[in-house]
């Protein structure tokens, strides 16, 4: 709204903490903008600006009237609010038939390679196994063999005797036939 558009005694629509509330101006303030009451609570404001303002309420007083109403909204009547559009775009959903197939892990790859090598094997060997077999290749991290090592050690650590994984040497792990 522009300044000019705003009477004493009117009521509009405000934006006000991050709300927009139903507002009757009350006077104007020395400072400039004017001083207002939020006509749900009833508490005074102040309003700095009219881009604040964001048009006329139902039930506004007349252009001419210079004295502050004292009509009050009650509590269940609801003001209408613009709605938002919404901020995201969703994407097309894709037809049944149109899915990607899920990547394989670098953990079960691993396993596949060790399982099929039948030996213990270091994870820059797995890696480059891995790769040459197209079950895994890196995303373009730079190191991935030690991701995986971690990796393998954590799942040995955590699934105990269950583990996929079991470490040989130093480095060194084979595929755990006990592992189901």
């Amino acid at each position: 709204m522009k300044k000019n558009e705003v009477k004493v005694g009117g009521l509009y629509h405000a934006k006000v903490s991050d709300k927009l509330v139903t507002v009757r101006i009350d006077s104007m303030h020395s400072a400039g903008g004017w001083h207002a009451t939020n006509t749900r609570t009833g508490k005074r404001i102040r309003i700095k600006s009219a881009q604040r303002l964001r048009g006329a309420a139902k039930g506004a007083a007349k252009a001419g009237a210079s004295e502050p109403t004292k009509t009050a909204v009650a509590k269940d009547e609801k003001v209408e609010t613009p709605v938002k559009a919404a901020t995201k775009k969703s994407k097309p959903k894709k037809a049944d038939g149109e899915q990607r197939p899920k990547r394989v892990s670098a953990l079960d790859a691993a396993a596949q390679v060790l399982k099929s090598a039948g030996k213990p094997m270091r994870a820059q060997e797995l890696i480059a196994a891995m790769a040459e077999q197209n079950l895994w290749k890196s995303p373009g991290g730079a190191t991935p063999h030690a991701t995986l090592y971690a990796a393998m050690q954590r799942e040995e650590r955590d699934k105990g005797t269950t583990s996929r994984f079991r470490k040989v040497d130093r480095g060194l792990f084979a595929f755990n036939k006990e592992a189901k």
